[in-house]
């Protein structure tokens, strides 16, 4: 059996406001919607220094005492990649929200309003994991009919 595999880390990070608003963005690209930004983890970054440079360069919002909540992930076989996308959330941030960025443009929304807006594929089940305390990972796992099946453990 194989204990290595390919991987492809990510992070996205809520960011939160003393108005329950959150900073989603509307992605443009391969996986369009909205949702919480973020990015990939470089190979010789921490994924804590990669989920703050990520942010600033999405967001313009220079973010501190970020919190790990959990992790969404899933196999992909037929490329053979495991994909790893670390949860963050924080309500201690500075700086101006940018309006676009290249990635898509970028706004405070109410978090009890995201349910309504354009999301990604899978983000909406994912708030579960920042909101929850007793919620770490949100898992795809595939089916043998090529379906997914969305798991919050």
């Amino acid at each position: 059996m194989k204990r290595t595999t390919n991987t492809v880390l990510t992070n996205m990070c809520m960011i939160e406001n003393d108005n329950c608003e959150v900073v989603v963005q509307d992605r443009v690209g391969k996986w369009s919607g909205i949702a919480f930004p973020g990015g990939h983890v470089e190979n010789d970054e921490s994924f804590h220094a990669s989920v703050i440079r990520e942010i600033k360069e999405e967001t313009g919002l220079i973010i501190k005492n970020i919190k790990l909540c959990g992790v969404k992930d899933w196999y992909d076989k037929e490329n053979d990649i495991r994909n790893v996308i670390l949860l963050y959330k924080t309500k201690d941030f500075e700086g101006e929200l940018l309006d676009n960025t290249y990635e898509g443009k970028v706004f405070w929304t109410k978090f009890d309003n995201i349910q309504n807006l354009n999301t990604a594929d899978g983000f909406v089940e994912s708030l579960e994991v920042f909101k929850n305390d007793n919620i770490n990972e949100f898992f795809f796992e595939e089916t043998n009919t090529d379906n997914w099946k969305k798991i919050l453990l």
